[in-house]
């Protein structure tokens, strides 16, 4: 294949318009595909679940059960190779570290002015399911970034939905990741069915409050039809990408991290956006090659990304450059600009940022310890990466001695009054009158 850059500046309104919202059309296109599915799974339970389990993981619906029993997690967890364990073990303390860190205070209280007092407490959820996607592979490392920060925050119900085997298995890193996290209930089940199952609850699996975890377009179509149903969380759907180069950005390395989330499936974004014409040309260069030496599906699937939502943007300066990637707010940035720390403060939309020439997406998404459920589809600009706070709730708490209250109260009574409510007023005076 030939790719060639994209000048931002020649851009028309409409292909503008078609990166900024790279996959999320075709989200919205498969709400109604995703409608029939949730409401056989709030009808039938069970039953539902063998039935697009055999339909789309291809298990016999005869003999599917959703629950994996320990001795098929102990199992899956025993077949693995030794490297394996030992490298998600390194990824699992990296990123309990971090997240340990993020943790706030159980409680605290200011006073505000004598006799008043203020806080917040934090609690758990108190049940939440992890989604982990298997359809284009096995990320176990999805289920670290979702089940560590989940037991970090002491959620007392914590389940793992995640798609079986054909064979009706569960994956076997995955059981291992989620034994890593300290999770033993995982239920063999994927797509849109198993977000209705933990919206709904079924015979095997229990209603959750919340979901968090990456999905393809079921997933994430299943996701907003159950919005208000279910927390859904951080809106995580296919995976995107911006590399940010200026002059400086040595092209191979730059053509090589282009392809990172690319490879994840045809419908992930993934640019690179850079100021230098030798940059954007050398890359552009580079790029086809490299794709060609890829196994499939995943060369197939930067074919397909390079034909539709990815590319290598021209800009005319940095500061174009900037403004194009706040405007995208993508999932995963990547500077590797000159001087990264210096462009930095200027850089506000996006999941995570990742600076200099040895922090690749690659890191970031296994072992640098961040976290790498990020929000994607340009929620960037207004949602966060999931911590620990997405697992905790905050409420807020009030005391108010006598004296407090004679200093603020009847300041509270003529806004009551102002605003037309006469209860509020009335509870108020009743205080007042009392003492």
């Amino acid at each position: 294949m030939q790719i060639k850059p994209i000048e931002l500046a020649s851009l028309s309104d409409q292909r503008r318009a078609a990166i900024l919202r790279r996959s999320e059309l075709d989200i919205t296109s498969y709400m109604d595909k995703v409608r029939p599915i949730i409401d056989d799974v709030q009808r039938d339970g069970d039953a539902a679940l063998a039935k697009y389990s055999a339909r789309f993981d291809g298990v016999d619906e005869a003999t599917y059960s959703p629950i994996a029993s320990q001795d098929e997690l102990e199992e899956a967890a025993a077949s693995l190779d030794p490297e394996l364990k030992a490298a998600m073990t390194l990824a699992a303390e990296n990123i309990q570290r971090y997240h340990e860190e993020q943790l706030p205070k159980e409680m605290w209280m200011l006073e505000i002015r004598p006799g008043v007092l203020a806080g917040e407490k934090i609690s758990p959820i108190t049940s939440v399911g992890l989604y982990v996607p298997r359809g284009k592979g096995s990320f176990p490392s999805v289920m670290l970034m979702l089940g560590i920060p989940a037991k970090v925050a002491k959620v007392p119900s914590i389940c793992v939905v995640t798609p079986p085997t054909a064979e009706g298995k569960v994956d076997a890193a995955s059981a291992y990741a989620a034994k890593l996290c300290g999770i033993d209930r995982v239920y063999k089940v994927g797509g849109a069915q198993a977000i209705a199952a933990l919206a709904y609850g079924t015979e095997s699996i229990p209603r959750t409050l919340k979901v968090l975890g990456p999905g393809n377009a079921y997933v994430s179509a299943a996701k907003r039809l159950l919005y208000g149903k279910l927390d859904v969380g951080v809106p995580a759907g296919p995976s995107e990408s911006i590399i940010l180069c200026d002059g400086s950005t040595d092209p191979e390395m730059a053509a090589v991290d282009l392809l990172i989330e690319a490879e994840h499936g045809p419908d992930s974004a993934a640019l690179l956006v850079t100021d230098s014409r030798a940059v954007a040309d050398a890359v552009c260069a580079k790029l086809p090659a490299l794709i060609d030496e890829l196994p499939e599906p995943r060369k197939q699937f930067c074919t397909h990304v390079f034909s539709n939502y990815g590319g290598v943007l021209l800009t005319e300066s940095l500061d174009q450059s900037i403004d194009f990637v706040n405007e995208f707010a993508p999932e995963h940035l990547e500077v590797l600009t000159e001087q990264p720390f210096e462009v930095l403060p200027r850089l506000v939309n996006a999941g995570e940022i990742l600076l200099g020439p040895h922090a690749p997406i690659s890191l970031g998404n296994f072992s640098l310890g961040v976290n790498a459920i990020l929000p994607t589809g340009g929620f960037a600009r207004t949602f966060s990466c999931v911590t620990v706070f997405d697992y905790l709730k905050r409420t807020s708490i009030g005391h108010v001695t006598k004296a407090g209250f004679d200093q603020i109260g009847p300041a509270a009574r003529t806004l009551a009054q102002y605003e037309g409510f006469p209860s509020h007023d009335r509870a108020l005076r009743f205080r007042q009158e009392k003492s």
